[in-house]
């Protein structure tokens, strides 16, 4: 009875200690999720309504008004412009670098891994500026582009190199870890069997990364249609001329246009919105084919 009766205690003792911790950890859980609620809720949801609130406060009229207004559609051109140009470029840059860091061995190969991710570390207004240093008219390259009547800064030319340099890293960043983890078993198995460096890339590696690359390429157009800072200091603010979206902001609510400032930034946001939802989808994709390989292998 003894023992049986010390046996029992325990195994009380260790029920009421693991409920005291069951109890603990969803304490714990919940305040954290309420945290963060309240966090998603004050931060990222509560600004995103008022935009909307804001841009339709005046009625529909007030809205489509300042939606049609020549300054905002030239605004419209240069950002889609801006992003036509830099997306590709990174992509063809993105696949290269990842190619040769995750496939290759060579010399410089962490530098290049370094220089990739510079955009992330300098500022974009630095950036901006060094772009200024380099092509304005008192620049390194300002007095000869001024001999052939060329102009980079305050045109739009000047906002695309500015924008492709600030996306860099995006496509590059995507690609790298999910080339290096695949390997390269099935390439050099294809060359084995016949196929040729194309051939290679087109059929074996690019199946294999798609995601990965719609994933970056998304993150790369949603950065080159909202960059500011870069922007703002290679564009001469030339109104019609040398204004994206987000600059165009900028002017309209310095110059106390609040309807309209907050109609073309609900642009912004609803492209924020369109992209939010075409990331997840290729997640939920990506996820999917990832279950179904490891399937078929098993």
């Amino acid at each position: 009875m003894a023992i049986g009766s010390s046996l029992s205690a325990y195994e009380l003792a260790e029920r009421l200690q693991r409920n005291d911790s069951t109890r603990e950890a969803g304490w714990v859980r919940g305040l954290v999720l309420a945290i963060s609620l309240v966090f998603f809720a004050l931060c990222l949801l509560l600004p995103l309504i008022l935009v909307f609130v804001e841009a339709f406060r005046n009625g529909y009229h007030t809205y489509l008004e300042a939606l049609v207004n020549p300054d905002t559609l030239s605004a419209i051109k240069l950002t889609l412009l801006t992003a036509v140009v830099a997306v590709p470029v990174n992509v063809v840059f993105g696949l290269a670098a990842a190619w040769a860091i995750a496939k290759f061995q060579f010399r410089g190969k962490a530098l290049l891994t370094t220089l990739i991710d510079l955009p992330f570390s300098v500022s974009p207004v630095v950036a901006g500026l060094m772009l200024v240093l380099v092509f304005g008219s008192r620049g390194w390259l300002g007095p000869w582009l001024s001999d052939i009547d060329f102009r980079v800064i305050y045109t739009p030319l000047g906002i695309i190199l500015a924008t492709v340099f600030i996306t860099v890293p995006f496509v590059a960043r995507e690609l790298i870890p999910l080339m290096e983890a695949q390997g390269n078993e099935e390439e050099e198995a294809a060359i084995v069997l016949g196929a040729n460096g194309w051939q290679t890339f087109w059929h074996v590696t690019l199946p294999n990364i798609k995601w990965g690359l719609l994933y970056g390429v998304i993150l790369c157009n949603a950065r080159a249609m909202g960059e500011f800072g870069a922007v703002s200091v290679v564009s001469g603010h030339i109104r019609g001329e040398t204004n994206t979206l987000p600059l165009q902001v900028e002017i309209l609510y310095n110059e106390y246009s609040f309807s309209a400032a907050f109609a073309v930034a609900s642009l912004l946001a609803f492209l924020a919105l369109i992209t939010l939802l075409i990331k997840t989808w290729v997640e939920g994709r990506a996820f999917k084919d990832s279950k179904s390989k490891d399937a078929k292998s098993d």
